[in-house]
């Protein structure tokens, strides 16, 4: 018997699971985590990122879980951190947090904790996963959004409804969840400077032929999540630890993670836990991004632009 589908953060993740039978090893299953927001695009407030750190931590420690897949319910995968939460948080930010150094530890109630063992304000993209997940996106992946597909390892998007870009460049907002860090490795610095210093909206074409998408897929958010579903049944199918290790090799070369940081999968009769903590150059580079982001957003408070940010933001093309 599978698991079941459940919710976390008062409703605003929904976790689903699909179950994939195998004739190289144990039945496993996918999980289907949804950012369910859709009255707010599914941006992402201090709840969400705490029930998204959660929900992916949780998988990258069961055994039984092969594959996730993360999405977005209501025609949209993700339009970035709520924009109001960022600022109240960033008004009681504390320029330091302390921490256990020795652990990952939830925490959804500050959006610009600078701690980077602590869930960022997307939630997940302080974490490397252990195990490939896919970004399955319709409608808006912009900001944050983008960020969050980047740090999934294969993106499906909708032909006709996505659209991936750096919206937060025409407000001044900053990218503060690995976005200078990893498009440039998935893209190329050339086109990601287009993207990050433009904050043009690209559609799925244009981005399945700068390599920022993996498939393009015709016949909206259904159709999306079921190629998604079929490229993740795909990888279950392939010898695990071979498949495991050849990802975390890529990671290491592209990202400058220090061996070890995308660790193979926890087998049942492993007893330790997997360190999903970033290290190394990657972690230096997320700490400078997230750095300089405060600064960005400091001087935003400094020109009294925050009020009209945030009154605006509900009447942008968003």
């Amino acid at each position: 018997m599978g698991k079941q589908a459940e919710s976390l953060g008062s409703g605003k993740v929904r976790l689903t699971y699909h179950n994939v039978p195998s004739s190289r090893q144990q039945a496993s299953q996918i999980m289907v985590c949804t950012i369910d927001r859709p009255e707010r695009r599914n941006a992402v407030d201090g709840e969400t990122a705490a029930a998204l750190y959660e929900a992916f931590v949780r998988f990258g420690n069961d055994p039984s879980l092969s594959v996730a897949i993360l999405t977005g319910a209501g025609g949209n995968f993700c339009a970035g951190a709520d924009l109001k939460a960022i600022f109240d948080g960033f008004t009681a930010n504390q320029a330091s947090s302390s921490t256990s150094a020795g652990s990952t530890r939830p925490s959804g109630s500050n959006l610009l904790d600078t701690d980077m063992d602590a869930p960022g304000p997307m939630g997940v993209t302080r974490l490397v996963m252990n195990k490939p997940v896919i970004a399955a996106i319709s409608g808006y992946a912009v900001a944050g959004g983008i960020e969050l597909a980047a740090w999934c390892d294969l993106r499906v998007a909708c032909a006709e409804t996505a659209k991936l870009g750096v919206l937060c460049r025409l407000r001044g907002v900053p990218l503060i969840d690995g976005g200078t860090v990893r498009l440039p490795a998935l893209v190329g610095l050339s086109r990601a400077s287009d993207l990050i210093l433009t904050g043009r909206l690209v559609d799925a074409k244009e981005a399945q032929s700068m390599g920022l998408i993996n498939y393009s897929v015709h016949g909206g958010p259904d159709k999306v999540l079921q190629r998604a579903i079929e490229a993740a049944t795909l990888l279950t199918q392939h010898p695990r630890t071979c498949m495991l290790n050849d990802r975390a090799s890529m990671l290491s070369a592209t990202l400058g993670l220090e061996q070890g940081d995308s660790n193979t999968v926890k087998t049942l009769s492993d007893p330790r836990e997997p360190d999903f903590r970033l290290k190394g150059a990657m972690r230096q580079a997320m700490q400078e991004e997230f750095r300089l982001g405060l600064d960005s957003l400091a001087q935003l408070q400094t020109q009294g632009a925050v009020g009209d940010f945030v009154n605006k933001v509900h009447k942008s093309r968003l």
